[in-house]
């Protein structure tokens, strides 16, 4: 009887031992597995984080666009400068009455008129003749005046359409640079921002197998100390029956 009671005392030691040492192996390949996983997910954030893109500086493109600004000095004239006094229209006019006057007393010379009305017609062809000059005098004065205002004018307007030109040009050069500068942030960020989602990923898929790597070894210790707890068992009742 009592070799019977040692043979399954042995039956059982044996299984517990065997149980355990299978769990325990079972444990320590999950664990390793677990460990290799770790490594590569290490490995993966390593490479990543050594491949990052560069910080780029998105104002390193920007130019000077003074250069657009012109000096308009240039295009600026006085155009009532040249101005000068009517004359040639009026010493014409007095020809012309001189001419009148001398037709006129020949006239009055073979019709023997006398003197005084040569006098009489000689002043009123003067105050005509003065006359006349004073109205052309201040009619090409005045053409001359209005010549000169237009001048004026239209220069005023090139050199208005000139600086809007200049400032359509500044404005859409600042323009460009502003969206060159924030494209290349956008781009900058959105890269920045794969990237740091991809390293979390990663991190926590490392945290995890790290996790699992730890509750594979405690499962091994527990493997372990089961089987001893089962042959300390094993062993304390085969000796209670044997007494």
């Amino acid at each position: 009887m009592a070799v019977v009671t040692a043979i399954a005392a042995g039956v059982a030691v044996a299984a517990a031992v065997g149980g355990g040492l299978i769990q325990n192996n079972q444990a320590k390949q999950a664990g390793k597995g677990y460990a290799n996983e770790a490594a590569r997910k290490a490995g993966e954030i390593a490479a990543i984080e050594a491949n990052r893109q560069a910080i780029p500086n998105p104002y390193a493109n920007i130019k000077d666009l003074s250069g657009i600004a012109k000096d308009l000095s240039g295009m600026i004239s006085n155009p009532f400068a040249n101005l000068g006094v009517a004359t040639q229209a009026a010493k014409m006019q007095a020809e012309e009455t001189d001419i009148s006057l001398a037709n006129t007393l020949d006239t009055i010379r073979s019709t023997g008129s006398g003197a005084g009305g040569a006098t009489a017609l000689a002043q009123a062809a003067l105050q005509s003749k003065k006359g006349v000059s004073a109205s052309i005098e201040q009619q090409e004065s005045n053409n001359e005046k209005m010549k000169a205002e237009g001048a004026a004018k239209m220069q005023e307007q090139k050199m208005a359409e000139a600086q809007r030109i200049q400032g359509v040009q500044f404005s859409e050069g600042q323009r460009i640079q502003a969206a060159e500068t924030e494209g290349i942030k956008f781009q900058y960020g959105e890269q920045e921002s794969r990237d740091i989602s991809k390293l979390n990923r990663l991190s926590g898929q490392e945290a995890q197998a790290r996790t699992n790597q730890a509750a594979a070894k405690q499962a091994q210790s527990a493997a372990i100390g089961g089987a001893i707890s089962a042959v300390g068992s094993i062993a304390g009742g085969f000796a209670s029956g044997g007494a």
